[in-house]
């Protein structure tokens, strides 16, 4: 089996829109959460979002595109061409039908059915773009991609919800792993702060109100949190087998070496109380790594400043990891950069990522009053310095989706 590694990484995010940036901001305890101004929220309880800021679509991705995409495919092809000139790729030197994208999206492009909804209403049939259901559709950044970098291997957008970053690179490695590809995009994509989605995740009680704080509104682990935080953004990595990366000198970031999936099979949108799912695609992701739990030194966690779900992942993990758990320190980005649905597991991808180089672990921001029931080292509210080699990185989404992610600080010589 070929080994897999990451060598380009790409992000757009509401603590900016490159790798750099994010990651300064991460690890100084930054948050991206603010007052929503794209839209009118006096209606509303909810008035704060982890908000894309700075960017300009029409100059990162061309006239063209920025004009006839929906925010989702412009924040893919921004993060996606980092990740690629990141990785050093040129076309010369690689054989496109061996190139492919795993990039998927939760919710696709909402703005643009939203828009051509009011267009119908208010002006008829007739006004209904004609480019409405491909610009809509979850797998047309993935799509827009493949076009772009003339990439002819497989192509897919997994939809598992808030798994789905975690998803796509799973499956990318899988694909790498057993030879059907050398190069692969993967991770995910999302731009869905508008009315209708804040309104249906206000209205289910899901999201936090502490609109005079929006900076400390997302608090994972905190006896206070009240609910989650929604966000928007990109995060792709280039994954690549061992082979093809050293054959063109290509910098090597990480190593991935594990991928493990699981549903909760309990309900539609609450995880399991005992945390069953996320147990098992943590086992899984294990196995699938050949690792014992005394091998991991850090988990990123879903931790989304929801009470039933941060309960359900500190569960897991005392299950699995047994006295051993309260030895691992957690990192909870959401934290700072609020929940961004899709995008998540390609974002904190990168972050796992950078914390295995610089052996800085992110702080949980907003951890000020301890949750009896959540006890275990979530590194609340400073960074740390400690040597760091292996890592878990948990998504979980809607439906009960889970996938596990282990990735390894890359050594020549596997140990």
């Amino acid at each position: 089996m070929e080994r897999v590694v990451v060598t380009g990484m790409g992000v757009i995010s509401p603590l900016g829109n490159d790798v750099a940036t994010f990651w300064n901001h991460l690890i100084n305890g930054k948050s991206g959460i603010r007052k929503i101004d794209t839209f009118d929220t006096e209606q509303y309880k909810t008035k704060i979002a982890g908000l894309v800021k700075n960017f300009n679509a029409a100059a990162v991705i061309g006239r063209k595109d920025a004009r006839r995409l929906d925010p989702f495919c412009h924040y893919a092809l921004a993060a996606a061409a980092q990740a690629w000139d990141d990785a050093k790729l040129e076309f010369d030197r690689i054989d496109p039908d061996r190139v492919g994208v795993y990039v998927g999206s939760g919710i696709g492009g909402i703005q643009t059915l939203l828009n051509n909804a009011e267009k119908l209403r208010e002006r008829g049939p007739r006004r209904v773009s004609p480019m409405l259901v491909p610009t809509m559709i979850a797998n047309m950044a993935a799509a827009k991609i493949s076009i772009k970098w003339h990439a002819s291997g497989p192509s897919m957008a997994p939809v598992t919800a808030c798994a789905i970053g975690n998803t796509s690179i799973g499956e990318a490695f899988k694909l790498i792993r057993s030879g059907e590809a050398d190069v692969m995009f993967a991770g995910g994509t999302e731009a869905a702060v508008n009315e209708l989605s804040l309104a249906g995740f206000e209205n289910a009680t899901a999201l936090s109100a502490r609109n005079d704080e929006p900076e400390k509104a997302s608090r994972p682990f905190d006896a206070n949190r009240d609910g989650f935080v929604m966000a928007e953004g990109a995060g792709i990595i280039i994954l690549e087998s061992l082979t093809h990366a050293l054959k063109r000198n290509a910098p090597i970031y990480a190593e991935m070496i594990g991928y493990g999936a699981s549903s909760d099979a309990y309900n539609m949108v609450a995880p399991d109380p005992e945390g069953k799912g996320a147990y098992l695609a943590m086992k899984n992701a294990l196995n699938d790594a050949k690792l014992s739990a005394d091998a991991i030194d850090v988990i990123s966690a879903h931790a989304t400043s929801t009470k039933p779900g941060d309960l359900s992942e500190t569960s897991a993990i005392k299950r699995l990891f047994g006295k051993k758990s309260y030895a691992i320190p957690i990192i909870a980005n959401k934290s700072m950069t609020g929940h961004m649905l899709g995008a998540t597991g390609g974002v904190e991808a990168v972050a796992l990522v950078k914390s295995l180089q610089e052996e800085i672990i992110p702080p949980t921001i907003n951890l000020e009053t301890a949750d009896s029931e959540c006890d275990l080292d979530y590194t609340a509210n400073v960074a740390r310095k400690q040597h760091l080699n292996i890592g878990l990185s948990n998504s979980f989404g809607f439906g009960g989706h889970n996938a596990v992610l282990v990735i390894k600080k890359y050594t020549a010589a596997r140990e």
